[in-house]
C-alpha cells in the first residue's frame, strides 16, 4: 500500500486586517451617503469612533482616495468627494458593456431552480417598493443582477462590476426617491425576456435600463445640488 501524497505546507487564512475593517465600513458609508459628499472628516475622530489607532484609517483614507471617494488635502481637513457625473458616466458605460453579455448568455442557462429564486426576488422587490424601503430594494437589485452573472457561469463579472460601480451607488440610491416602481417594472420585463430566451430582447432591455440614469440626472442633480461636483 503506497503512502499517501505528503501535502505542501498551507499558508494560512488570511482575515481582515483593522486597515482592512476601517476601508470596508468608510466605504459602505460613503457609497450609503450616511457619509455626505463634501463631509469633512478627520483621522482622529474616525479612529476614536472606530475604536482603533489611526495607523488603519490613515491606510484607509488612502486607500478611498485611489478610488476617487476621499480628497486628502495637506495641512487641511480630508473630506469625502463630491459626485462625479463623469465617474458615474464611466462606471455605467463598464457595467452596460458588462450586463449586456451577461444577460444574453443567461437566456441560454434558465432553469426552474433560477426562475424560483427570481420570482422570489422580484416578489421581495415589490414589497420593498411598497414600504418604500430604499435601501432593501436597493439590495434586492443588486441581487436581481448578481444572480444573472451566476446563472449565466460568469461570477467573475459581478466581481468586477461590483469594483466599478460604487460611484454610480451614490446615484442610484437618490435616484429611488422616485424611481423604484419603474426599476420594478424593468427587472420583470428582463426576467420576462430571460425566461422566454430572447436574447436579442433581454439585451435591448437591459441597454434601456441601464441607461434611464442618463435621462435622470439632471433630476438627481437639481433635488441635490450640493452632493455634486462642478461639470
Amino acid at each position: 500500500m503506497s503512502d499517501p501524497p505528503a501535502l505542501r505546507s498551507l499558508d494560512p487564512i488570511a482575515r481582515p486586517s483593522v486597515a482592512d475593517q476601517a476601508f470596508s465600513e468608510l466605504h459602505k458609508q460613503i457609497v450609503w451617503l450616511t457619509l455626505q459628499p463634501g463631509a469633512r472628516l478627520s483621522e482622529v475622530e474616525v479612529a476614536k469612533a472606530l475604536g482603533v489607532s489611526r495607523q488603519p484609517v490613515r491606510d484607509a483614507f488612502f486607500r478611498l482616495a485611489q478610488l476617487g471617494f476621499l480628497e486628502i488635502r495637506p495641512q487641511r481637513a480630508t473630506r469625502v468627494c463630491l459626485i462625479s457625473t463623469e465617474a458615474v458616466g464611466q462606471a455605467r458605460f463598464v457595467r452596460t458593456a458588462l450586463e449586456v453579455e451577461i444577460v444574453r448568455a443567461a437566456c441560454g442557462t434558465m432553469n426552474a431552480q433560477w426562475k424560483k429564486q427570481l420570482r422570489r426576488n422580484l416578489a421581495e422587490q415589490e414589497l420593498a417598493v411598497q414600504a418604500d424601503d430604499r435601501r432593501t430594494f436597493h439590495n434586492l437589485d443588486d441581487a436581481f443582477h448578481e444572480a444573472l452573472c451566476l446563472m449565466s457561469n460568469h461570477a467573475f463579472a459581478w466581481q468586477i462590476i461590483q469594483q466599478s460601480k460604487a460611484h454610480l451607488d451614490r446615484v442610484r440610491l437618490l435616484s429611488l426617491s422616485f424611481n423604484q416602481k419603474q426599476t420594478l417594472d424593468e427587472h420583470k420585463a428582463l426576467f420576462d425576456a430571460v425566461v422566454a430566451q430572447d436574447p436579442d430582447g433581454a439585451e435591448e432591455k437591459m441597454r434601456l435600463h441601464l441607461a434611464r440614469l442618463d435621462s435622470e440626472i439632471n433630476r438627481i442633480r437639481a433635488e441635490n445640488p450640493d452632493y455634486f461636483a462642478e461639470t
